[in-house]
């Protein structure tokens, strides 16, 4: 009984944190933009600090229409979102968020498993352009395709680097494997497979596959209320989970001065701030054209993450 409850638990804890973080990310992004670009909106709508802005927008999505067009595959098209968004929830049970087992699940090929969990993300959009009935959601879809088939590569192969330097696939066995002067020479890596999250996730400056100003905005032009707004949940939901592995990979985890007891609070505090970081890019950069995009992906990433991996060899003869 006693393991029956624990797994309930943490079944409930994971869906806690499912549901929390990714609103508070996007809270966190209006106010971000509000400051950097002057945006009224977001920082004085119902007043101190413009709380409600976040209230509204769900108010909104909520009142919207459902339409779903007359020549879409109904049932595809009314599935994607949850096909898109359900993906991020099963990974975030397998990511470490403390020591002494605060996770959901410790599995033996945690990294394997997260990363093939995540490709499956994608399906969503796939599904979203194909069975929209619309010519500019179905090159959305192909543009999301093609973008995933270019840098699901050197996000594997960076992370391949962290597993091979810690001896182990588990997440929390990778964590409890670090070491300080591992982020020098990991730094590579985690810059890689940040970038290539990043991507995968479509967002700015790699939001080739929902640029409004070519292709309205791609797979889901023909999406309205709730199920947009699951969309943008998803979105969220994968900054969390780019956030929350890139820190258990290449940041050390729950590592951090006094971080016997606090340990998880150091895993939080990391992932917030590459979660700005992530808002920080999209207000900085513009959009990549397609053939950047890929040019960056072929030519630049996926040899630094070949480099990492042949240093991470390198390191491993020298100290073993």
């Amino acid at each position: 009984m006693n393991d029956t409850l624990d797994v309930v638990l943490r079944l409930i804890a994971v869906l806690v944190v499912f549901l929390v973080l990714p609103l508070l990310v996007g809270q966190t992004e209006h106010k971000v933009m509000a400051h950097m670009q002057g945006r009224l909106g977001p920082m004085y709508a119902g007043g101190f600090h413009g709380w409600a802005q976040l209230v509204a927008d769900g108010v909104k999505f909520a009142q919207k229409e459902d339409v779903v067009p007359a020549d879409a595959d109904r049932r595809v098209f009314q599935l994607a979102p949850a096909v898109a968004l359900l993906p991020y929830l099963l990974v975030l049970i397998a990511i470490p968020i403390g020591p002494h087992g605060f996770v959901g699940q410790n599995l033996d090929a945690g990294l394997f498993f997260v990363l093939a969990v995540m490709g499956v993300g994608v399906l969503g959009s796939l599904m979203a352009g194909w069975a929209s009935a619309n010519k500019f959601s179905l090159l959305g879809a192909l543009r999301t395709a093609a973008q995933l088939m270019a840098y699901e590569l050197p996000m594997l192969l960076a992370a391949a680097s962290v597993a091979m330097a810690a001896g182990t696939l588990s997440l929390p066995g990778i964590v409890g494997s670090y070491h300080w002067w591992w982020t020098p020479w990991q730094l590579l890596g985690g810059m890689v497979f940040f970038t290539a999250g990043l991507a995968e996730l479509q967002r700015p400056p790699f939001d080739m596959p929902v640029a409004d100003s070519e292709i309205i905005f791609g797979a889901y032009t023909e999406y309205t209320g709730l199920r947009f707004a699951l969309f943008l949940l998803a979105e969220y939901a994968g900054i969390v989970v780019l956030c929350g592995l890139t820190t258990v990979l290449f940041l050390g985890g729950w590592h951090g001065p006094w971080s016997g007891s606090v340990g998880w609070l150091w895993t939080l505090l990391k992932a917030a701030l590459l979660a700005f970081v992530v808002i920080w890019l999209r207000v900085s950069y513009p959009r990549l054209r397609e053939d950047q995009l890929q040019k960056l992906a072929w030519t630049v990433l996926i040899p630094l993450s070949l480099a990492q991996i042949a240093l991470t060899g390198v390191v491993k003869v020298v100290t073993s």
